[in-house]
């Protein structure tokens, strides 16, 4: 093969066209999951208020003490975790490790807060006669888009705090880096926005007037 047909690669140049949208592959994926999760939660949600409004005899239940008052912790917890996710992203790509450890196991303390607070919530309904078809107050319909779209959103938030602690841990002994902590860290801020659409649809828009 002569010289003429030889052309040079420039590294940089290939490694560019690799990552589509010169995001990397990670955060790509990350990003994708994100967009589909956030259709699915406009889905229920859309659904929970087609349902809701199409509904004569629909209970508005929530008062505010304490189930209001309940979920107002919850979101004091769930933004203060986003807060502290911050941080450890920040350490971490500060090249903190001590400081970002620290930032994501609170993280995932404040995440298992979150959730006992919820099953709590969740013992005291089913204790006052909900169900996923029947309620005490109303329109069955009631306990299976309460349960649905909390659940759903508990389901997420529990997932969050396992792979805090596995990122964490594998972080820690070296084998991720503070860009997968930074990938994760997308992730928990979307739990956190989720958050802040259900407790207004959920909760305020059910407390008796």
């Amino acid at each position: 093969m002569s010289q003429a047909n030889v052309v040079a690669v420039n590294p940089a140049e290939h490694t560019e066209r690799s990552s589509p949208f010169a995001i990397p592959t990670k955060k790509l994926a990350m990003w994708l999951f994100i967009v589909s999760d956030a259709a699915t939660f406009a889905a229920c949600l859309v659904a929970y208020g087609f349902l809701r409004n199409g509904t004569p005899n629909w209970p508005t239940p929530f008062k505010f003490s304490p189930t209001v008052l309940n979920a107002m912790a919850m979101t004091f917890v769930l933004i203060t975790s986003g807060l502290t996710m911050f941080l450890g992203v920040r350490a971490a790509k500060s090249t903190d490790k001590k400081m970002a450890l620290r930032w994501v196991y609170l993280t995932a303390l404040l995440g298992a807060v979150f959730a006992l607070l919820h099953l709590r919530e969740w013992l005291g309904m089913i204790h006052a006669g909900v169900r996923l078809f029947q309620n005490p107050w109303g329109s069955g319909l009631f306990g299976a888009a309460f349960f649905s779209v909390t659940g759903l959103h508990l389901l997420h938030v529990v997932s969050g705090v396992v792979a805090l602690v596995a990122v964490g841990s594998r972080y820690n002994r070296g084998r991720y880096n503070a860009d997968d902590i930074e990938v994760l860290g997308l992730y928990w801020h979307f739990v956190d926005l989720v958050w802040m659409f259900v407790v207004p649809f959920v909760y305020l828009m059910n407390v008796a007037r």
